[in-house]
């Protein structure tokens, strides 16, 4: 039997409703236009997300629609297209579906709107420093799907202390 103070506390927390959480994470790395849509070679790119459920019990519910789908927002910066422009999506833990982690999110530079697919795939327990860090995506213009970039960024190990202090209930 739990203790008056800890069954209490418990029932607060629970009346309350469904509660979340966030987490920012940041990713850096390269991208490179297609042929003809910018500077040729490799430039920077970076994104910082925040991250987060809102209804835990839907998020971790498997017959939900929501099931392991996170809201996001943040920042990106694109060299050579944009420089710390909000953005707003999606994170989705497709662990089960497709051993991937699917970052999907829209920004807009010089009025034109833009969207990112990140993915960070083959995610398996033996290889998780790797499968979790490195993220493989692609940048579209949203008005008719043309390729604009690829690119690979990463979750820095060294950011890992700051990623997981950053973890806070909503």
């Amino acid at each position: 039997m739990l203790p008056k103070v800890l069954t209490t506390a418990l029932s607060n927390l629970l009346s309350r409703g469904p509660r979340g959480y966030e987490i920012d994470e940041v990713m850096t790395g390269v991208h490179e236009f297609e042929p003809g849509v910018g500077l040729p070679g490799k430039r920077f790119m970076e994104f910082t997300a925040t991250w987060g459920a809102v209804d835990l019990p839907r998020v971790f519910d498997p017959r939900s629609d929501d099931f392991l789908v996170h809201s996001l927002h943040g920042r990106v910066t694109v060299e050579g297209l944009c420089e710390d422009t909000p953005c707003h999506g999606k994170l989705e833990l497709r662990y089960f579906h497709d051993q991937t982690i699917r970052y999907t999110f829209e920004f807009a530079a010089a009025g034109v709107a833009y969207r990112y697919v990140g993915e960070k795939v083959h995610i398996w327990p033996w290889n998780l420093p790797w499968s979790h860090t490195t993220c493989f995506g692609r940048l579209v213009r949203v008005s008719d799907g043309k390729l604009v970039s690829t690119s690979v960024t990463h979750f820095r190990l060294s950011s890992a202390p700051r990623f997981l202090a950053s973890f806070r209930l909503i």
